[in-house]
């Protein structure tokens, strides 16, 4: 078979695999839907094909999301969970108030240091440092 058919092919196969019927595009449209199976794809660890009751199905990343979608998952889902989860979003919530003045706190000693570490080397640091105080008051 020349390279063009096998091209060819292959596209033409591609293309009704992305219209095959059940596949779900869009993770709206698997809402209210139960899952009746769940099989991993052997080619990718932790990704599955999730087969629902009405003969849909999804292909599904793995589920090792990154700490940022976590965070910004429980945000979005907060009030279907935390009815079921409280304990875990007061939790949730003292950590993240944690982290937060444990930035503010990292921030604080960075300019202080580097303050510090620049007084000798920059002689106008002071006065500059001077001025800014007196702008505050």
């Amino acid at each position: 078979m020349p390279v063009e058919e096998k091209w060819k092919a292959n596209q033409e196969k591609v293309a009704f695999m992305k219209r095959f019927p059940g596949l779900t595009a869009a993770w709206e449209q698997i809402q209210g839907k139960t899952v009746e199976a769940v099989m991993p794809l052997p080619s990718k660890p932790g990704a599955a094909v999730l087969v629902f009751h009405d003969g849909s199905f999804a292909i599904a990343p793995p589920l090792s999301p990154e700490p940022w979608d976590l965070g910004e998952g429980l945000a979005a889902a907060r009030r279907h969970l935390e009815p079921k989860h409280r304990a875990a979003y007061v939790e949730y919530d003292r950590l993240v108030t944690q982290d937060k003045e444990a930035l503010r706190a990292a921030r604080l000693e960075k300019i202080l240091g580097a303050i510090e570490n620049n007084i000798d080397q920059i002689p106008e640091l002071k006065d500059r440092l001077r001025e800014l105080v007196k702008q505050w008051k």
